[in-house]
């Protein structure tokens, strides 16, 4: 459940225009600025359109990406510049735990990190990384909003790079093969993630919003591809991209419980597999 406790006071109606006064000096389009500070779109929408509270924790992260003393934001205090932090953090303090937490879920399973690592991995305090997520849960999700949100960008960039419909299936073939070490570390977490979210109903809502965006996007792709005549046609998009959906899943699986010199033969021959299945199910004859 979401809390409606603040900082100092209650948030009030300027609340909203004060942050949508941050978002503007930002320079960045509001989706972009719920990204830099690990939240919901949908959230800082209905935030800022009066349908919603914002949370303490999430005006922390508004100020300290603002560089705004966060009772401005709450109109308890006169406008002033928060204080610029004493070692330069890139992206921020409340991404440095972010991706400080991922990192350490990838090593070591998210059960088996605790605040106070993060905290040691930030060079901060527990009480910071409390300041800008209170809890595990909101922690946890917003690990999970960030990558999802770094994958969602490498795809685009990856199917920008392509001329056609053929070429787009390969880049995301190669995207999803976890040959590299951090493509390894992100396949990892979404492991340790999953299970989450077999248990946590926010991380499972996270959990198959990423994955209905993830088929769509190999949906468009094969569509594309019948329409190109690249691909077979009468072929089903939705079809073609639940079954090579799960196939990536399966041997992406396989591929990390092997460890040492043998993974880098197992991501090649899951690469090949796919490669094969493509070949066989998707391409024109």
């Amino acid at each position: 459940m979401e809390t409606d406790d603040v900082l100092d006071g209650a948030p009030t109606a300027d609340t909203a225009a004060r942050v949508r006064e941050v978002i503007a000096a930002a320079g960045v389009s509001q989706r972009e600025f719920a990204r830099w500070v690990v939240m919901d779109p949908s959230k800082l929408s209905r935030s800022l359109s009066g349908t919603r509270r914002f949370t303490a924790a999430e005006l922390a992260r508004i100020a300290d990406e603002g560089r705004v003393d966060a009772g401005w934001l709450l109109g308890t205090r006169a406008r002033e510049r928060a204080a610029a932090p004493t070692v330069e953090v890139e992206g921020g303090r409340p991404l440095q735990i972010v991706r400080e937490t991922v990192r350490l879920i990838a090593e070591h399973g998210f059960h088996a990190v605790r605040v106070a690592d993060i905290a040691r991995a930030c060079a901060t305090s527990s009480a910071a990384i409390h300041y800008h997520f209170p809890g595990r849960a909101e922690l946890l999700e917003a690990a999970v909003r960030w990558c999802m949100d770094e994958d969602t960008a490498r795809r685009a960039a990856r199917l920008a790079e392509a001329d056609d419909a053929a070429a787009e299936l390969r880049q995301l073939i190669a995207l999803q093969t976890p040959r590299t070490a951090q493509q390894r570390r992100q396949w990892a977490v979404w492991l340790d993630l999953w299970a989450e979210a077999a248990r946590s109903t926010a991380v499972g809502r996270l959990h198959s919003e990423y994955y209905r965006q993830w088929r769509e996007t190999v949906a468009d792709v094969v569509r594309r591809g019948v329409g190109q005549g690249v691909f077979r046609a009468g072929l089903d998009p939705q079809a073609a991209a639940l079954t090579l959906t799960a196939l990536i899943d399966g041997l992406a699986t396989h591929v990390l419980s092997v460890g040492g010199p043998s993974s880098a033969a197992a991501a090649d021959a899951m690469h090949a597999a796919l490669t094969t299945h493509v070949t066989d199910t998707i391409l024109a004859p």
